[in-house]
């Protein structure tokens, strides 16, 4: 009896076939899935990618010089944020620039003046052009007295700006502040006929700042209104609480004159460093330094305090400044 036999190879059985199957659709799932990934990684790292490197661009632009370099504002919610943030600090850098080129040209500008007329009278003194008489000796002294001032309240205001200007708090009784200025402005007063006077509250709590400090604000305060009041006009200082506060935590020091006042548009840049309403007047005497009220401010601020002014034009003006109060025991 003979048996037949049976194939090597033959059909895959029913069995094996199912197996195979799952196997080649796995392969195929998972190459598919590869490309899948590979393409989302490409989208992926172009979304992180091209904000970070127009960034990197923008950043190596400003250190070269290029303050105006800004980011798009653009991507995921944090590179928006972080663009936003780049593009302030960008902005910050670039105003801060201009206001030191600003300050750079208005300080050539003020030293230019004295330092020519000392120029040209010590020419005419040594080419005998000049006698040296007291009148020409007293106008160069002017000059060297007008740049030492200069000086000085660059100093100052560079310090008080930077919170480095050294204080020196002490207890200080508000009227009696008030009454030391105004009569170290009195001969000035007298002189240009302007009524100076001094109106403080009663019973003020007492104050805790620098008296060389808050003296020197409420003089330059006094010393402007005083150069923009004409003769028979009023100039006053004076000293309050905030209405309808049994405990307060402030006192407000102001002066009021009833001088030309200021157009509404200039109001807000009254404390800019040199700015002065009538460029014409910038060097006539007395004009002062156009720094006072720009001293005055950070020296309020350097008490913690605010100052603002309020004024229309052909009325006068009134300039407040804020301090806090020594807390309570």
């Amino acid at each position: 009896m003979f048996v037949r036999n049976r194939p090597l190879l033959g059909p895959t059985p029913p069995a094996m076939e199912h197996p195979l199957r799952w196997l080649f659709l796995l392969l195929g799932l998972a190459f598919v899935l590869a490309l899948i990934l590979r393409q989302v990684g490409r989208l992926t790292a172009r979304r992180y990618t091209k904000p970070l490197s127009e960034t990197m661009k923008a950043a190596d632009a400003m250190a070269q010089g290029d303050l105006s370099a800004r980011v798009s504002v653009e991507g995921s919610g944090e590179f928006r944020h972080f663009a936003r943030s780049f593009n302030r600090m960008a902005n910050a850098l670039e105003t801060s620039d201009r206001h030191r080129r600003e300050l750079l040209a208005d300080i050539a500008h003020e030293l230019r003046t004295p330092l020519t007329v000392i120029q040209g009278n010590l020419e005419g003194l040594r080419d005998g052009v000049y006698d040296a008489t007291p009148e020409h000796l007293d106008l160069v002294l002017d000059e060297t007295q007008k740049l030492s001032r200069l000086v000085e309240d660059l100093r100052l205001l560079t310090l008080a700006e930077a919170g480095q200007l050294p204080l020196d708090p002490q207890v200080l009784d508000v009227g009696q502040l008030l009454a030391d200025v105004a009569d170290a402005f009195a001969p000035a007063a007298d002189e240009a006929g302007i009524r100076l006077g001094a109106d403080a509250t009663d019973s003020l709590p007492p104050l805790v700042g620098d008296p060389q400090r808050l003296g020197q604000v409420l003089g330059n305060l006094v010393g402007n209104a005083l150069r923009h009041t004409p003769p028979g006009g009023e100039v006053t200082l004076g000293a309050d609480l905030p209405p309808g506060s049994a405990a307060p935590q402030e006192i407000r020091l102001w002066v009021r004159d009833t001088g030309e006042g200021i157009a509404a548009e200039d109001v807000p840049r009254v404390f800019d460093r040199f700015w002065r309403g009538d460029p014409a007047r910038s060097h006539d005497a007395g004009a002062g330094s156009g720094l006072g009220l720009a001293i005055a401010k950070s020296l309020v601020e350097a008490h913690g305090g605010r100052i603002w002014i309020e004024s229309r034009l052909g009325e006068g003006t009134l300039v407040s400044c804020v301090l806090p109060l020594p807390a309570s025991e």
